[in-house]
């Protein structure tokens, strides 16, 4: 259903309750033009890329064009893909940009940021109707006065919109929720897409982003969405004499409920300088979609992202935890481990492969494109190469270890069989992601974005690594190890 279907408005207060739509002449003049022009010239220095996602084992290059920005060392995973923020001006950072105008985006960004944040807070005290009986069957009748208002003669689809309770414990929970800490920014022009998927369940027609949930969020959290279609570039609009079901010429939001396709789909149109809002738990209950129109279009999707494994200073703690067991002899360079407890070598080495897995890899397989803004990453991820690199040393230090026979066969037994598990592990990631960085749709990407493995190395290479890349021959050798202590072991 859209605006122009009766039912509409009954279906939003019902069903959707939890979605908050305001027009764009709510927001203030002076905040479009910034956003808006940091839109253009983040686009005009080619800062927007199609990431590269996985998704049941297949690689797949977005249709639309992506940059994270957000809190200094913030990073968001979704579809197996770990972006990176750029981050945007912040207190106590020393964040130097590719130009000026860069930096302006990203300032105008972290102003709307704050804007809806302080919007979605007000609107969450503002649907806080569990106080008394007598303050909802008043606030009950009033919606259904309001929602018999068109959707187009108002400023904010917001105002007493539904019957929704968001129950807070206190301030510091309504915060929290609402506290964006990044906002992922996407930009499409639909005339320059080959294929646009159809909407499968209600014929909405092309989607610029398939049904989904936003990943990676911390629970119960708010999305905040501002959107700027540029209607200037000569798109017209369907009138709506002649139109059935909603304008393919304008871009829409369209919302289900999540696995159900017999309550109608909302398809709601997105003009230049609307916002929405996705409460509480809209994200869990509902899937959204994206909906193409004609013209290029920008949005800017505020999140509370779930950051407790995917900040630096989550990783770097990480790190510094794992080389607790690593000890330097006082007398000499010689290297040795404090520890070969199964249960220290198991979370040392888990450690090992989410920084190479989670960390190097990811980063380097969207090759240079940060160096578009900033080069503000590079310090950071050395410091995790060489904190890599000292765990490689202490996984060859393991192999050294459990190659000595004066070790009870017991608890050697049982340290090999934990370190095999995470080696085995190790192996199969280091294949998928050295295929994955020769894939067609890789090799398909502009010389600065295509990925780089890394890190990467040959027995030839001149890079003093300890162990080889390829494993085979370690994890065939330890388990020719096991299986001869176990025989050995008494029955």
């Amino acid at each position: 259903m859209t605006p122009a279907d009766d039912d509409f408005h009954q279906l939003w207060k019902t069903k959707y309750s939890k979605l908050i739509f305001r027009k764009s002449e709510t927001v203030p003049e002076e905040l479009h033009q910034m956003v808006q022009k940091g839109f253009l010239t983040l686009r005009e220095h080619d800062c927007f890329f199609q990431d590269l996602v996985r998704i049941k084992g297949k690689d797949f290059l977005t249709p639309v064009s992506r940059i994270l920005i957000g809190n200094p060392g913030c990073t968001y995973k979704y579809l197996n893909t770990r972006l990176f923020t750029v981050p945007w001006p912040t207190e106590g950072y020393d964040i130097k940009y590719c130009s000026p105008q860069i930096h302006d985006a990203c300032k105008a960004l972290i102003r709307l940021n704050d804007y809806l944040h302080i919007e979605a807070v007000k609107t969450l005290q503002g649907q806080n109707l569990c106080e008394t009986k007598e303050m909802k069957d008043t606030a009950v009748i009033d919606r259904e006065q309001s929602f018999a208002t068109s959707l187009t003669e108002r400023g904010s689809v917001s105002k007493d919109q539904s019957g929704v309770c968001v129950p807070e414990d206190d301030s510091v929970s309504l915060k929290n929720r609402t506290s964006y800490n990044l906002t992922l920014l996407n930009y499409m022009d639909p005339l320059q897409m080959l294929y646009l998927k159809q909407e499968p369940y209600f014929g909405m027609g092309n989607m610029a982003v398939s049904w989904h949930h936003d990943e990676n969020l911390v629970e119960r959290s708010t999305v905040a969405v501002y959107s700027y279609s540029c209607e200037d570039s000569g798109v017209g609009e369907s009138s709506e004499q002649e139109l059935k079901g909603r304008d393919p010429a304008v871009w829409h939001v369209g919302l289900k409920v999540a696995w159900d396709i017999e309550t109608p789909g909302l398809a709601i149109p997105l003009h230049q300088g609307d916002f929405y809002l996705m409460l509480d738990d809209l994200n869990m209950t509902h899937q959204h979609c994206v909906l193409a129109g004609l013209s290029p279009r920008f949005s800017s999707t505020h999140r509370v992202a779930d950051c407790s494994r995917g900040t630096l200073e989550y990783i770097f703690g990480q790190c510094e935890l794992a080389l607790q067991n690593l000890q330097t002899d006082s007398d000499s360079v010689a290297l040795s481990l404090k520890s070969l407890e199964a249960a220290v070598v198991k979370q040392v080495e888990e450690i090992h492969n989410e920084v190479e897995f989670e960390w190097l890899r990811q980063f380097w397989f969207q090759g240079k494109r940060y160096l578009k803004c900033t080069d503000w990453w590079l310090k950071p991820m050395a410091k995790l190469e060489e904190f890599w690199r000292k765990m490689e040393i202490m996984t060859s230090l393991v192999l050294s270890e459990v190659r000595k026979e004066q070790q009870i066969e017991e608890q050697r037994n049982e340290t090999i069989s934990c370190f095999l598990l995470v080696l085995k592990e190790r192996q199969r990631l280091r294949k998928e992601w050295t295929v994955r960085c020769q894939s067609d749709a890789a090799e398909s990407l502009p010389e600065d974005q295509k990925p780089e493995c890394h890190p990467f190395w040959t027995d030839d290479d001149e890079c003093n690594m300890p162990l080889p890349y390829d494993l085979e021959e370690v994890i065939a050798y330890l388990q020719n190890l096991t299986q001869w202590i176990t025989s050995d072991l008494p029955a």
